[in-house]
């Protein structure tokens, strides 16, 4: 079997456009080569699976380097079988450097990590630590090897796993499919974080917006061009999907939610991904249709309350243009994180929003009335369907301000397309400070 798998120069022929590129290194178990991936100026640093020696590492900083200075991102396509011993202290020096410098440069111009082989120790923090990650599904990533764990865990290590853990945003079928995957997400990401927005050709999606069969993919289908959304955490956090995408040719970040109530999971991965998109100034178009917060103790331990707080600090602090779209229920902490702090916001005909649901706001504000009918449950549903539908609907929120605009279902994506050009040029500036303390 692994003589049958891609080597080098059919990973990186799947990568570059028409297969061709410039060389920067040739020699050893660390290559680099400079090209383009779907039309974007790209760095590809490549490891051919040998134990990686001090020069190695200083190959991938330099890379770094002269990225930064170009304005270009890098990938770097992992496959090690660990680092030479006979490096001893010096190999160690060099691997800090190199980690120091990944996070230097983060931020500053996108570093996408492509797993094709195997991944460990300090490699794989170092392809967690990029924007994002690809895996290949016969690849590994582990800090430790599986075997060694005084738990054991199925699968631990391979790219299912990691999908599962959220350090793969991606999965590939194989290697090849994984640089392929790389060069649609590079495509999709600004060279450097000065660099304007990426705009393609584009045809308009088909799909309308379904506020009575609604579902967090059929909304992402509903806003960007046909074809042309990249999923990213499909693995992770459940109820909410994230996705890069173009609207009307212009690349945005789509966050959408599913109907069911949020885990601590769902907001780690929506903050990974805004924190991403605020970094290279990607919009991020948010449509909103959730139940809460999940409701549980065991969630709140494992963080859930900690994630929730990380992701509205995310939200509240990044400057990039944010539109949010709310489709559905947006109810108290839910609208107060993904609404309240959006440019623009769109409230879908039909939709409730409200500081607390309709069903409990009712049985305090007409309690008397209620508890005097003759069948309280039905009391109940009709009052807080007239209340959702007098007071929490789109056009009252739009009236007091919780809400810009309305529009029904089939005007929504023709209403994003105009608030993302409205606000192309939005221009905001951060209080003085050396950063912020939100918990993580």
């Amino acid at each position: 079997m692994a003589a049958n798998k891609p080597g080098k120069a059919e990973i990186l022929a799947a990568f570059f456009d028409d297969g061709s590129s410039m060389p920067l290194y040739t020699e050893g178990a660390v290559s680099a080569a400079y090209g383009c991936a779907n039309g974007q100026s790209v760095y590809a640093v490549y490891e051919n699976g040998e134990p990686v020696t001090v020069q190695d590492i200083e190959r991938k900083i330099h890379v770094l380097e002269m990225a930064a200075q170009t304005g270009a991102p890098v990938v770097t396509f992992y496959n090690a079988s660990g680092a030479k011993l006979d490096g001893g202290l010096e190999l160690l020096k060099a691997t800090s450097a190199l980690t120091a410098q990944i996070a230097r440069v983060s931020g500053v111009v996108p570093q996408i990590a492509v797993v094709t082989g195997t991944c460990a120790g300090t490699s794989a923090i170092h392809a967690a630590a990029a924007d994002v990650c690809i895996m290949a599904e016969d690849a590994e990533l582990f800090l430790n090897a599986p075997f060694t764990a005084q738990d054991s865990v199925s699968g631990a290590g391979s790219a299912a796993f990691a999908a599962k853990a959220g350090v793969a945003a991606v999965v590939a079928a194989d290697a090849v499919q994984a640089a392929k995957r790389a060069a649609g997400v590079v495509a999709l990401l600004p060279a450097n974080n000065l660099a304007g927005p990426v705009l393609f050709d584009f045809e308009p999606s088909g799909k309308t917006l379904n506020v009575a069969k609604y579902t967090a993919a059929g909304a992402v289908e509903a806003l960007a061009d046909t074809g042309s959304a990249v999923e990213l955490y499909s693995g992770y956090g459940k109820h909410i999907v994230t996705a890069l995408a173009t609207i009307n040719g212009s690349a945005v970040g789509i966050v959408a939610t599913e109907k069911a109530a949020l885990c601590h999971k769902c907001t780690a991965k929506a903050a990974r991904f805004v924190r991403l998109c605020d970094a290279y100034s990607i919009p991020v178009v948010t449509v909103v249709n959730s139940e809460g917060f999940v409701k549980s103790e065991g969630d709140d331990q494992a963080g859930g309350i900690r994630q929730a707080a990380r992701m509205a600090g995310v939200y509240a602090e990044a400057t990039t243009v944010k539109v949010a779209v709310l489709a559905g229920e947006a109810v108290g902490p839910v609208y107060t994180v993904f609404g309240a702090c959006a440019d623009w916001r769109v409230a879908v005909k039909g939709c409730t929003i409200a500081p607390l649901a309709p069903e409990t706001a009712v049985s305090v504000l007409y309690k008397d009335e209620i508890y005097a009918s003759d069948n309280i449950a039905d009391a109940t549903r009709e009052k807080a369907a007239a209340y959702a539908r007098e007071v929490c609907g789109a056009e009252a929120a739009a009236c007091s301000g919780a809400a810009d605009t309305v529009a029904d279902a089939a005007g929504v994506r023709g209403a994003v397309a105009q608030a993302l050009d409205m606000l192309a040029s939005k221009r905001a500036v951060r209080l003085a400070k050396k950063h912020g303390n939100i918990t993580l």
